[in-house]
């Protein structure tokens, strides 16, 4: 069973940055493919980023292209979101997600499929 837990959420200003990160459990993380996601109030939830464990491919959402990078460390098992020049339209809920399917690629996770394991969440706040 892989566990996960994400921590880094808390309150900044617009144009500020913050860093989420993501630990995780399982004797072979190097081979998950691992996503962030988000859920704003009152709105779906949406992916915001994927890595692959195998060549560190990654895809991102357009809203966050160029101002969120997702990496890994398959070492410590974690999974890291950079998020940079934030918006109060990027306020949410921020989820990591994994999957242990083989097969599953970043793309497949932005697409919402192969979506495994979940973390508790951790909030991220934009003040305008």
């Amino acid at each position: 069973q892989v566990q996960l837990v994400e921590s880094g959420g808390g309150l900044v200003r617009t144009g500020g940055s913050l860093r989420l990160s993501c630990a995780a459990s399982g004797r072979t993380f190097s081979a998950y493919t691992m996503g962030w996601f988000r859920q704003a109030p009152g709105k779906e939830r949406e992916a915001v980023a994927a890595i692959s464990g195998s060549d560190g491919t990654t895809s991102y959402a357009d809203s966050v292209k160029g101002r969120f990078y997702i990496s890994r460390d398959n070492a410590k098992n974690m999974v890291y979101l950079q998020m940079n020049s934030l918006q109060p339209a990027d306020t949410a809920v921020y989820y990591c997600a994994a999957t242990s399917t083989v097969v599953a690629g970043p793309g497949d996770l932005m697409r919402n499929s192969y979506l495994e394991h979940w973390g508790q969440g951790t909030l991220v706040t934009v003040s305008s």
